[in-house]
């Protein structure tokens, strides 16, 4: 059983080619100029209270399959929520600042800080509704698997390949389940809801990379793919195969070398979408109405070659 990098990922640390992120190319899938504000300015971007929720939730169940398995409970989960929040605290005392809302442009009182909530729930603001949001939302995956009867063969890995000898994929899995006969199953978890219209294609992407790159790095096509909706407690399995995982390649290398042909021309131009509403870069973005800052001169090789970074997924969506 394969529980570590395979060969081909250990061959790969002096690698200085371009290199490809499912969020970063998720990124310019959606919208290039959203690509170039954050990988090649480097925009900051403030954390929101829904994201800085999914890294809380990820790092205890991270934390819950460390435990042994008779003590995996919905309790034990619960239990782990402050203290893996003290310890992101820790390590980003920024995050304090999603609880630290400005006063409205009449000087009103603050804006809460919210969590997406369902239709119907009490609005979450401050740090104790949103640590009970996190809670609720480990409760509801416990209806969903029971993890005292599995055990994860790898969890938060580091996965990379290179492909057509001039490309580098590499992305963190949350899990991958690995049956006796050597079956593979990649499952990542989602705090938000479930996706609909232009969300599930972005959620099918990110899974279809991360197969990609197991199937060219061990050589097994993995038997499913699962994301698991927390927040709607609901599970999406779906089961590629190879002739798909080929022609998703084809799909990434072409994507690799429009980003190549937008870097050199400078050309990174909006993409309006539903998906604009969420965006943190609205008032630099030509398509309403802001300027985006002039274009970095001094560019790293790497970045002008193929200005992508490999990140660990959030998992927002």
């Amino acid at each position: 059983m394969q529980t570590g990098p395979s060969p081909a990922e250990l061959a790969q640390p002096d690698w200085t080619g371009p290199s490809l992120s499912p969020s970063r190319a998720g990124d310019f899938k959606t919208c290039p100029l959203l690509f170039r504000f954050r990988t090649i300015d480097r925009i900051p971007e403030q954390p929101t209270a829904d994201q800085t929720r999914g890294t809380l939730v990820h790092a205890v169940l991270e934390r819950l399959y460390d435990l042994p398995a008779a003590e995996r409970t919905p309790a034990a989960a619960v239990d782990l929520v402050a203290p893996s929040w003290e310890r992101l605290l820790a390590e980003n005392p920024d995050l304090t600042s999603i609880f630290e809302t400005p006063t409205g442009d009449d000087g009103g009182t603050p804006a809460e800080v919210l969590v997406e909530v369902q239709p119907g729930e009490r609005p979450v603001a401050g740090v104790d509704d949103f640590l009970a949001s996190a809670k609720a939302l480990l409760e509801g995956y416990f209806t969903l698997e029971d993890p005292q009867r599995l055990e994860p063969a790898e969890r938060e890995q580091l996965i990379s390949t290179v492909v057509d000898d001039r490309l580098r994929l590499r992305g963190f899995v949350d899990r991958l389940d690995v049956s006796p006969d050597g079956q593979i199953r990649v499952v990542d978890y989602k705090t938000g809801g479930a996706p609909r219209e232009a969300f599930e294609a972005k959620a099918l992407f990110q899974l279809k990379f991360y197969a990609l790159v197991l199937w060219r790095t061990r050589g097994v096509v993995p038997r499913v793919l699962r994301l698991i909706y927390l927040k709607d407690v609901e599970v999406c399995d779906y089961s590629p195969d190879v002739e798909e995982l080929q022609r998703f390649e084809r799909t990434v290398l072409a994507l690799a070398k429009a980003i190549e042909a937008a870097t050199a021309a400078r050309d990174f131009r909006p993409q309006p979408s539903k998906l604009c509403g969420w965006c943190s870069h609205k008032a630099l973005c030509p398509a309403f109405g802001g300027t985006p800052p002039p274009y970095p001169e001094v560019v790293p090789a790497q970045r002008a070659a193929a200005p992508v970074l490999v990140e660990a997924d959030q998992n927002l969506a």
